[in-house]
């Protein structure tokens, strides 16, 4: 997948869903977070908390959501979510049971991330 924004430390990648989904991972492998320099450990929570502002400010959702497991692929990397509770899940994860039919009427997905990206290269 193509990233929406890297540099030397990190890319950020989209997953496609219904819902507003990113992805961070390290640039080098990683298994746990612990493992990771504590400069970019800092940038990865940076972004964590530049995205989740963003996606709230753009999209209104009724909850962000978190996450990190890497049990199928060991390298570390962080999903955020944008939640609402007409999506086919909530309020079940994204990997749990479907709750519903959902048809989400959400701003683009593209036009989120060139927001993101001009405010992170802002910063």
């Amino acid at each position: 997948m193509a990233a929406v924004y890297e540099n030397e430390n990190i890319r950020i990648e989209i997953e496609e869903s219904e819902i507003p989904w990113l992805k961070i991972f390290t640039q080098h492998t990683y298994k746990e977070m612990s493992e990771v320099p504590r400069e970019i450990r800092m940038e990865i929570y940076d972004l964590l908390d530049t995205i989740e502002r963003e996606m709230i400010d753009h999209y209104a959702p009724d909850k962000i959501n978190i996450a990190s497991f890497g049990n199928y692929v060991p390298h570390v990397h962080w999903h955020i979510m944008a939640r609402f509770k007409e999506d086919s899940y909530f309020p079940e994860p994204m990997w749990g049971t479907k709750q519903r039919e959902a048809s989400l009427l959400l701003p683009d997905i593209g036009e989120f991330c060139e927001r993101l990206v001009s405010r992170l290269k802002e910063a």
